[in-house]
């Protein structure tokens, strides 16, 4: 293990009895009895000090510290960080923890107390929520461990730098991947849906049995052994899944200290795998005014690594949408009739109607699904009660747009596109449960 750097700290207890020590001698000052006692109480005072000082240095305390973190950390979710303590010698002490976290944290009174025995082994664990992609670089790893009376610290620093990157939430899609294929999904906001109707992908004969449709008997299978057989589906595999995320300004708008294209991006994240895990192909497609990059859905081991590293350095930009960037590289580069997650934000009905010709185009070719995403500040705006003329003016604004935005909604759905209305809060659940009734339906 490398050197320690050592430091003594006072603590406040050393000023506050200092302090009663001098307001004595003040006292002594009229008092001439007391002189004597206090000038004992001060002698007693200083050699407390050397002795807290000596013993603080003389304890032979050898504390070994990690950190231990996961390889990357997830955005927007709570990540757990355990510090391991372990007292080498068998004198216990006490003291406080200090983690110097990365700036991007903006932390600045981070600490925790503990308490460690002799030859004892302790674990502390704190979370951290990063709201922000890219390199989060640790520093080192600082006890003040106090002295028995508490008028010294004694610093110990352990050099601990290393430097751990934020990815989009591998933690809220694996969240996603247990609710969608757990029994018990309905709970946690993801629907099990009936199917309706066929898919195209046969999987077995097997014996009929109450309640299956007569249209899937197989009457040759049944002929043969004289009991009524069914034909039994399951959903159509290998088809396309691509997320296009538009990461112009528009995507810039904060919620909770994430901005819609994280929001975004955490789901594209969790509907690829998902996508995955349902045998299906995954792809991504991010777009600007200028610039566009696509990697085509597939299905292989390595796609998912493939998708989270096009995730990770998405930025928005101050550039406006260009939907017609984004068709055109749908029908030259996606070829097969995919479904498409198209994540932007519309704000006002003019800047629909602009992109509507090229929305329905796109949905003649693909499955289109466009997000709508619900300001809910605005929406609570609307919702309150005013208490003077003023509020009256703001509600009536908020009611205003929510009207706005709700009419979006219904205009897509009225030409025959797929929208989802959503708190930014809420994308993942409702971009999942979309996905698994437009494959129950066979829409895709």
């Amino acid at each position: 293990m490398k050197r320690f750097r050592h430091g003594l700290f006072p603590k406040s207890r050393l000023f506050v009895v200092a302090l009663g020590i001098a307001a004595g001698f003040v006292v002594a000052f009229f008092v001439p009895q007391m002189l004597v006692a206090m000038k004992l109480l001060l002698a007693v005072f200083l050699g407390l000090m050397l002795v807290e000082i000596l013993r603080l240095y003389a304890m032979g305390l050898s504390p070994e510290v990690r950190r231990i973190t996961a390889p990357v950390l997830s955005l927007g979710s709570k990540n757990p960080i355990v510090i391991e303590l372990r007292n080498r010698s068998q004198v216990a002490f006490r003291g406080t923890f200090i983690d110097e976290l990365p700036e991007q944290l903006q932390l600045r009174d981070f600490q925790i107390a503990f308490s460690l025995s002799g030859g004892e082994t302790q674990k502390l664990e704190y979370m951290l929520r990063p709201l922000m992609r890219g390199e989060y670089h640790f520093g080192d790893l600082l006890l003040f461990i106090e002295s028995p009376w508490r008028f010294f610290s004694r610093r110990v620093v352990i050099p601990a730098g290393q430097m751990v990157p934020v990815y989009p939430s591998v933690i809220e899609m694996k969240q996603y991947e247990l609710r969608t294929f757990a029994s018990l999904s309905n709970s946690q906001g993801i629907r099990k849906l009936r199917r309706i109707g066929h898919s195209y992908e046969f999987e077995q004969i097997r014996n009929y049995v109450q309640g299956d449709e007569y249209r899937s008997i197989n009457w040759k299978a049944t002929g043969r052994r004289a009991e009524l057989m069914v034909n039994q589906f399951t959903d159509e595999k290998s088809q396309q899944i691509y997320s296009a995320i538009d990461v112009s300004r528009v995507m810039q708008l904060p919620f909770k200290g994430l901005s819609l294209l994280d929001y975004a991006i955490n789901t594209s994240l969790v509907i690829s795998n998902i996508a995955l895990r349902k045998q299906d192909k995954a792809g991504l497609i991010h777009f600007n005014a200028r610039t566009l990059r696509v990697i085509p859905a597939e299905r292989a081991y390595t796609q998912l690594r493939k998708l989270l590293d096009g995730l990770y350095n998405l930025k928005e930009d101050n550039l406006e949408t260009n939907l017609e960037l984004l068709y055109m590289s749908l029908r030259k580069q996606v070829t097969q009739r995919s479904l498409v997650f198209l994540y932007t934000n519309f704000e006002s009905m003019p800047a629909l109607e602009r992109a509507l010709p090229l929305l329905r185009r796109m949905n003649l070719h693909h499955l289109l699904v466009v997000i709508v995403f619900e300001n809910e500040e605005i929406s609570q705006l609307a919702a309150s009660d005013p208490a003077n003329l003023e509020e009256i003016y703001i509600q009536t604004a908020a009611r205003k747009y929510v009207t706005t935005k709700l009419q979006l909604v219904n205009t897509l759905r009225q030409q025959g596109i797929q929208a989802i209305y959503t708190k930014p809060d809420d994308l993942s659940t409702h971009t999942v449960n979309k996905y698994l009734e437009l494959k129950s339906r066979g829409m895709v």
